[in-house]
């Protein structure tokens, strides 16, 4: 700190330089002489002077003590002297002001996370459904800044930022690169202050403004990102030796891009043969790792913290009402998501450090080798989450920074759907309950993995009479577990596979037998060998639409012949997002879309969209419901197959023959007001 004049300061405290010593301090020997009050200066009272047991003989009660012959009345300190009213910040003199100058912070309100995100939503920095996702990171991830998560959930750092500084009532500024070192920022003052301190802070010193009583630069201008830190602005001010310090906004990246050159700028040639001169080929010696670290793991895996984190995650990913937990090591972070309505949200951010204790913890519930971590392994959780009973199926996948976990809740209430509950047209209803009402025949659900295809088969099922009927499957995990119902699991390393387990249901005496999928020639085989000798065959397969399915069991190697004979129908599907019941809006859309909906014999004006709210995270949309393209395969079909058309072809006289499409069940229920036209183009762009 400079040198300053001990009379200005007095002049500035409201006291006279010229009064006596006495007057400036208290008379001598007052507590034992009895000299009154009114000999010591009015400005520099003391509380004790004005107290009526000032003086009483007895001491007074430590802090903390209690008095047993009076009733202590807990009071300001008596010793504290008593200040005059605070002073306005236009009457500091200029001698304090080159100490500590009020307007660096006063301006400078805290940042209520709520008040700033309600402020970045306003100004239009963030989207709601990004201000959303930061809000759930935020609540299981304390501790770390709003901006920060905003800007990981993809909102543009630039406009953040701006928004803050006017939030902050701070000036924001861009630092100037192309300048550097000659007028982009002080390196100077970087200097004093620590690359390593403005590489952990994000800070980086600007400019030096202003000049004091001595000429001097009386102020520095530093960019940072987090403007109400007051204790770091301390901390800068004590650094550079004082100086009054002066916040400005940046962005994060225009700071570590200035660190980044000063970096670059200090590393200077290096003389190779110079430095490998003191070493020797033996100063380094490697060891082998000791073969201990799973043990560690499992100790930290069974820490109460830990165990916690873990019921934590599994606990929110069921009130979501997600289907799958993703978490994801990276570098310097650990981040989990959950997929809800098929569309994965970034939910909590837990300490990197955390990482491989959370993984370990999870492969002990699963009851997996907690040592190796350089196979993908496949368990299942058993638990019990808010009095439900839950499967969890875990994946692992070893990645650059650990391992990947993939956990599927596997929900008795999600499966437990009726027919009718599933979103299917009354036409399309009654023409699928006929087809597995068949006595014999294929009948196929087809889709990407996450369309529901296993609920549909499993509420297929359900409407069967399984006390009259011999009902078994054969499934790749058996997900949900059927009562009346025989399943049975595949096991590839053991030769236990599609075709061979279905070889064997066939000496089972069955009536109905449902396939996992069809994968592969000799499967299809089998199943087509079933369904001709009199059995109802249930299935699946990884096809874009209904009528591509009868093509690829033909390029499986099938006989199309057998192919019309032995499929009885096609169901393919789709989940679509709900339009939320509470924040959905009619609105009047563009003329391009409006054109569009004409197109699509659809009332513009009945359409809906959604909005967003807290109820749906901002979304729009809660809960999904099914589009489907049902193909009934008639005698005049089977014809067709049998000559073995082209997709194309046999699509166009499928639909020719009154097939509703994928897109076109989807344009019913957005006429019905369940969903929206971008959802609905969204899941059936491949299938048109």
């Amino acid at each position: 700190m400079g040198k300053f004049d001990i009379d200005d300061i007095l002049n500035d405290l409201g006291v006279s330089p010229d009064a006596p010593a006495e007057s400036r301090r208290r008379a001598p020997g007052s507590g034992t002489s009895g000299a009154t009050a009114d000999t010591v200066s009015p400005t520099k009272r003391h509380r004790i002077d004005e107290a009526s047991d000032a003086f009483s003989p007895l001491p007074a009660v430590p802090s903390g003590q209690r008095s047993f012959d009076r009733e202590v009345v807990v009071e300001d300190d008596p010793a504290v002297p008593v200040r005059p009213a605070e002073t306005p910040q236009s009457n500091v003199g200029h001698a304090l002001a080159e100490v500590f100058n009020p307007g660096d912070e006063a301006g400078v309100p805290v940042l209520s996370g709520r008040a700033l995100g309600e402020f970045l939503l306003s100004a239009g920095a963030v989207t709601p459904q990004q201000y959303t996702a930061a809000q759930q990171v935020l609540r299981a991830s304390p501790g770390r800044r709003l901006t920060e998560v905003l800007i990981e959930q993809g909102a543009d750092e630039i406009a953040v930022y701006k928004a803050l500084a006017q939030f902050a009532d701070v000036p924001f500024e861009r630092v100037d690169l192309d300048k550097g070192l000659d007028g982009g920022f002080d390196g100077g003052a970087m200097q004093r202050l620590g690359i390593d301190f403005c590489k952990q802070h994000t800070v980086l010193p600007l400019r030096q403004t202003g000049q004091g009583r001595t000429g001097a630069p009386s102020r520095l201008v530093v960019g940072a990102t987090n403007p109400d830190d007051v204790f770091l602005i301390d901390e800068i001010r004590r650094r550079v030796g004082g100086t009054a310090v002066k916040i400005v906004v940046c962005p994060p990246n225009d700071i570590r891009a200035a660190i980044e050159i000063v970096g670059v700028g200090e590393q200077k040639d290096l003389d190779i043969s110079e430095i490998l001169s003191d070493v020797d080929e033996g100063d380094v010696q490697v060891e082998k790792a000791k073969e201990n670290q799973e043990v560690d793991l499992e100790a930290q895996a069974a820490e109460s913290p830990v165990i916690r984190y873990v019921n934590f995650i599994i606990q929110t990913a069921v009130k979501e009402g997600a289907s799958d937990i993703h978490i994801e090591p990276a570098e310097k972070r650990l981040k989990v998501r959950f997929r809800i309505d098929g569309v994965l949200f970034e939910m909590m951010n837990p300490p990197a450090s955390m990482s491989s204790a959370i993984i370990s913890r999870l492969k002990i519930m699963a009851n997996l080798d907690i040592s190796e971590r350089r196979l993908p392994q496949d368990g299942r959780i058993r638990c019990t989450v808010g009095g439900r009973k839950l499967d969890l199926r875990m994946s692992t996948l070893p990645n650059g920074y650990g391992e990947k976990v993939v956990l599927r809740i596997l929900d008795t209430k999600s499966i437990n759907v009726e027919l009718g509950q599933l979103g299917f047209s009354e036409d399309a209803l009654t023409l699928w309950t006929k087809a597995i009402d068949e006595p014999h025949g294929i009948v196929l659900v087809t889709g990407p993995t996450g369309s529901g295809k296993t609920t549909t088969l499993y509420a297929s099922l359900r409407t069967l009479d399984k006390i009259s009927l011999n009902i078994s499957t054969v499934e790749d995990p058996v997900e949900y577990h059927l009562d009346g119902i025989t399943q049975t699991q595949t096991h590839e390393k053991i030769g236990m596979s599609f075709a061979k387990a279905l070889k064997a249901l066939l000496r089972q005496d069955p009536d109905v037998i449902m396939l996992g999928e069809i994968r592969d020639l000799e499967t299809a085989q089998t199943a087509v060998q079933a369904a001709l000798t009199g059995h109802l065959v249930l299935s699946t397969l990884h096809t874009n639409d209904a009528p591509s399915s009868i093509t690829r069991l033909v390029n499986i190697g099938i006989e199309p012949f057998l192919v019309g004979a032995a499929v009885r129908a096609v169901l393919a599907q789709r989940l679509v997002r709900r339009l939320c019941q509470h924040c959905k809006s009619n609105e009047q859309p563009s003329p391009e879309f409006a054109e569009y909906l004409a197109m699509q014999g659809m009332d513009p004006d009945g359409v809906w969209i959604a909005k967003g709210c807290e109820k749906c995270r901002n979304t729009g949309y809660s809960g999904r419901v099914g589009i489907y393209e049902l193909l009934m395969v008639d005698d005049q079909l089977r014809d067709i197959v049998a000559r073995n058309p082209n997709v194309a072809e046999f699509r166009k006289l499928c639909i020719e023959r009154g097939m509703v499409t994928l897109r076109g069940d989807g344009m019913t229920k957005v006429a019905k007001g369940l969903t929206t036209v971008e959802e609905i183009l969204r899941v059936t762009e491949a299938a048109g």
